[in-house]
């Protein structure tokens, strides 16, 4: 198994070498998906279950800026109500230990500046950035397409290295037409462990979420984990509110050991019914895995989130210290 050093040698990966390693990868894992004897474990960890709050920038998304769209608008959009350094200082206002910064509401054109400017703001601040999210799809075929998830999967890995946030929260994506749900996940599988290269040089952790596609159920996620290779830099982005089975909280168990992050929905769907989650239950399920690691609130409901956050906060607060 890996003995938990990074990967020999200390030449940086170009970026030719980071794509082209892509066909290789996946037809090893055609071969030898279900055989691999290194494939990513549980998580190992000791000591007690420890928990610390975090709050997704995500909760704020109507507030904050927007991409900008693909045709030029007719009349000037209004500035945002909030900014990143905004979402920034209300997580201290909180009281909260950590932050994370989706990347989806950064400046369209920053640069390292604005990265070692977070990283100083959130430090005097008292805070951590717990992580950082991006939108990737590793199950597309060979192609343009791909290699630009797999360039923007480096681009975040450099970002997140630079203003200190420990991992990223990854998709897989969603079976292409034409492919069958296997070869989705093989090539999720081949694009993870091409990516966990170039993180582990860059000490970034990539956390795969379980975020409908061929992640929608717990054993299509194992089936993509037993393909990932054994490495320190890998683990389960824990979604509380994304699986819509019949018993979410049964299937939550299942991936809660390989959690190396845990975002916090307030509400979920069981047996196709959306009704409020059961905060205590899903942080016990997080506790009995022995998760240690951020609770991150990723608000989606309907109340504006300016009420009701720093009411979850409190709710979670209470629950992870009890």
């Amino acid at each position: 198994m890996n003995n938990g050093n990074l990967p020999a040698g200390n030449c940086p990966v170009t970026r030719r070498g980071f794509l082209a390693t892509a066909g290789a990868g996946a037809a090893l894992l055609a071969v030898s998906g279900d055989q691999l004897s290194e494939a990513a474990p549980p998580i190992r960890r000791n000591g007690k279950p420890h928990m610390k709050l975090s709050l997704a920038a995500y909760s704020y998304r109507d507030f904050l800026p927007k991409a900008p769209p693909k045709e030029p608008p007719k009349e000037p959009a209004p500035p945002p109500e909030m900014t990143l350094d905004g979402f920034i200082r209300l997580c201290a206002d909180l009281g909260l230990d950590g932050t994370e910064l989706t990347s989806y509401y950064f400046p369209h054109d920053f640069g390292e500046a604005y990265l070692i400017h977070l990283k100083q703001l959130t430090f005097r601040l008292g805070l951590d950035i717990s992580g950082t999210a991006i939108a990737n799809d590793f199950c597309l075929p060979p192609g343009d397409e791909r290699d630009k998830s797999l360039t923007h999967t480096r681009k975040w890995i450099d970002h997140a290295a630079l203003m200190g946030a420990p991992v990223i929260r990854i998709f897989a994506g969603t079976v292409p037409k034409g492919s069958s749900e296997q070869e989705a996940i093989e090539r999720c599988a081949a694009g993870i462990n091409e990516s966990l290269e170039y993180a582990a040089q860059k000490g970034v952790c990539l956390a795969l979420e379980n975020h409908g596609g061929i992640t929608a159920t717990p054993d299509q996620m194992l089936r993509i984990i037993e393909r990932v290779q054994d490495s320190p830099w890998f683990g389960v982005n824990f979604d509380g509110g994304n699986f819509s089975t019949d018993d979410p909280y049964r299937d939550l168990a299942r991936i809660a050991p390989y959690a190396i992050n845990a975002q916090i929905k307030t509400d979920m769907k069981v047996g196709g019914k959306q009704q409020d989650a059961d905060l205590e239950r899903v942080v016990k399920i997080l506790a009995d895995a022995g998760y240690r690691g951020y609770v991150v609130l990723e608000y989606e409901g309907k109340e504006d989130p300016k009420t009701a956050v720093p009411r979850h906060i409190e709710t979670l607060r209470k629950i992870i210290r009890a």
